[in-house]
């Protein structure tokens, strides 16, 4: 499939997505939604009943929690209905992130090997990741700060105007205090196999660097270790074509069950919310090229140009995962060094989730502006840096900005029920924020290419 027809194939299976989504949710998915309204509002309801009952051991208070307990399931079982009917949509994408998910382990493993070995310097591989991290560090930092000054400009969640309402536990994603102990087991794989199966992507990162390291230290013995990987990494690139070949099929999948459970109505009921967290991830987009110009000159907007197939799938299929097979393959047609790609991408997809970064903190004080809740300065900058320590603790995580989000709340005393305001709309947020990481480590790619003399 061209290049130029597999971008069309993408913007026209959105579109299509869009339209399939609509029609099931009015056809199909409509009347089980309404059910589950029921079940939620008479939930609410019993719950500001009890509310009004103190003693715990009268007959109607008894017959209320044994209500609650009957709405709940009946909201439960609706809600798995629900995801049974959307199993013909969701089983498109689910075949190709899974066969995404086949290939990004062992190519982080092979090429990242193959990267550091070839730099055949120690204090060369030290430079490159001092170089890497720093940019990474102040993107964060940008990622965060943005985040937290457009959402108190904003104010999206002021109109909101809550009070703490009762929260189905189903619907709450765990979460766990902070803890350096849990930070470093993060990092430090306990062992490789585990890593790959799990697809612990900041796990294989570590073991790939003392691979590598031990690769280019053992000299000419080395360099059949590194003719072995390169050629296995082509292979998995080639694998990577065959595959694109189901994006549009997975996009559309994507799409028709985002609407097609939350209907067009998601879209205009946070209108205002999703509307300007988009136009904050524009801005960020700006900052981001705007840094990439000033050291890659005009050629920044052709690598624009030239990762837009990787910036569809990674919207399309809301997960910048997704894409880190078709990212690589593009920033080396661009003209970045295979060792730097090698080097510096699976760095950033740990470390360097701008879209991420700038979700938690809009996210974070959208909820807790929605309950009213005034966070000083000082708190703000404070949530700010736990934010950017945790946030590098759970990368990889399956909807880790989301968990990140669900551990801060607590800390700052905003209502964990809250956390439900966010979780409807979060997979068109999604959509936004990994398409943002792409564009940040494209260019964190190729500027770092470009800072040691390696893009051509």
């Amino acid at each position: 499939m061209q290049k130029s027809k597999l971008t069309l194939y993408i913007f026209v299976a959105l579109v299509l997505g869009i339209i399939a989504g609509y029609l099931f949710n009015v056809l199909v998915i409509n009347q089980i939604n309404t059910r589950i309204s029921n079940a939620q509002a008479g939930i609410v309801s019993v719950q500001k009943a009890l509310a009004g009952l103190k003693d715990t051991t009268d007959r109607d208070y008894k017959m209320l929690i044994q209500q609650r307990a009957l709405l709940t399931a009946h909201s439960r079982f609706n809600q798995a209905l629900r995801e049974k009917r959307l199993q013909g949509f969701t089983i498109l994408s689910d075949i190709f992130l899974k066969l995404i998910k086949m290939i990004v382990a062992p190519l982080v493993f092979t090429s990242l090997v193959v990267g550091v070995a070839k730099v055949d310097n120690i204090k060369a591989v030290g430079r490159i990741g001092g170089k890497t991290l720093l940019w990474f560090l102040g993107a964060t930092l940008v990622s965060l700060l943005l985040g937290m000054l457009l959402v108190n400009l904003f104010g999206p969640g002021k109109a909101v105007n809550l009070t703490a309402p009762y929260a189905d536990p189903g619907t709450i994603l765990p979460a766990t205090p902070f803890s350096l102990k849990d930070f470093v087991e993060h990092i430090f794989p306990e062992s490789f196999i585990a890593a790959m199966a799990g697809n612990q992507i900041l796990q294989i990162v570590v073991f790939s660097l003392f691979f590598g390291i031990g690769t280019a230290a053992i000299g000419e013995k080395g360099l059949i270790i590194i003719k072995v990987f390169e050629a296995i990494t082509q292979v998995l690139l080639k694998i990577t074509g065959y595959v694109m070949y189901l994006a549009p099929l997975a996009v559309f999948g994507a799409m028709a069950a985002i609407i097609a459970k939350q209907g067009l109505g998601i879209l205009s009921t946070y209108t205002v919310f999703i509307g300007e967290f988009y136009f904050s991830l524009l801005i960020l987009w700006f900052l981001i090229v705007a840094a990439g110009y000033f050291i890659l000159n005009k050629r920044v907007f052709r690598l624009i140009g030239k990762i837009k197939d990787a910036i569809l799938v990674a919207f399309g299929t809301s997960t910048s995962e997704a894409a880190y097979p078709k990212l690589f393959e593009e920033l080396e047609q661009f003209g970045c060094s295979s060792k730097i790609v090698s080097f510096v991408l699976p760095l950033g997809y740990s470390f360097n989730l701008d879209g991420g970064m700038m979700y938690m903190t809009f996210a974070s004080l959208f909820i807790a502006q929605a309950y009213g809740i005034h966070l000083s300065l000082a708190q703000q900058l404070t949530m700010l840096l736990i934010l950017m320590l945790t946030s590098k603790g759970i990368a990889g995580v399956p909807r880790a900005a989301l968990v990140v989000v669900a551990l801060i709340l607590p800390q700052f005393n905003i209502p964990e029920a809250g956390f439900a305001l966010i979780i409807g709309i979060d997979p068109i947020l999604d959509m936004g924020r990994s398409a943002t990481n792409v564009v940040g480590n494209a260019v964190a790619t190729a500027v770092v290419s470009k800072w040691e003399n390696e893009l051509k």
